[in-house]
């Protein structure tokens, strides 16, 4: 009986193995950095849009994280396509400069949320405009090189 089971929960785990992603690959660095970039912005998304309550401090923690966050991905697009698990299109590879000038615009409009946040004390009808530039940008390089 033990046998039986051993062969099955090795089975499972096996195949558990093989519809991952590796955390330290390319596209796994790529991905966690894109999901923490999300949830950072949702949050902040929140506070915006009364789905979470404002708090200046926080959002202006937001914006620095994701100021940080708007820098880490690029490093992580080797030159060669990685994976067809991989949501970006060929147009990554095959149009390195729009899809890095797409990345510097993202780069720029975080910087100016961060410089928007650091006067004190915030209003959240004030950081409207600006989180909607990072919204715009997110989004432009999701249109262009992203299978959604």
């Amino acid at each position: 009986m033990f046998k039986r089971l051993s062969v099955v929960v090795l089975a499972c785990l096996t195949l558990t193995a093989c519809g991952g992603v590796d955390p330290n690959s390319p596209l796994g660095q790529r991905k966690a950095i894109f999901k923490q970039m999300l949830k950072t912005s949702e949050d902040m998304g929140g506070m915006l849009r009364g789905r979470l309550p404002f708090d200046g401090q926080k959002f202006a923690d937001g914006a620095v994280k994701l100021d940080g966050l708007a820098h880490e991905p690029w490093q992580h697009f080797p030159q060669v396509k990685d994976s067809d698990q991989s949501s970006a299109r060929a147009d990554v590879w095959e149009k390195q400069a729009r899809f890095q000038d797409l990345a510097k615009q993202l780069e720029s409009v975080t910087g100016e949320l961060v410089a928007v946040t650091r006067t004190q004390p915030l209003k959240a009808a004030e950081l409207g405009a600006p989180m909607d530039k990072v919204e715009a940008a997110c989004k432009a390089c999701h249109t262009e090189f992203r299978n959604h």
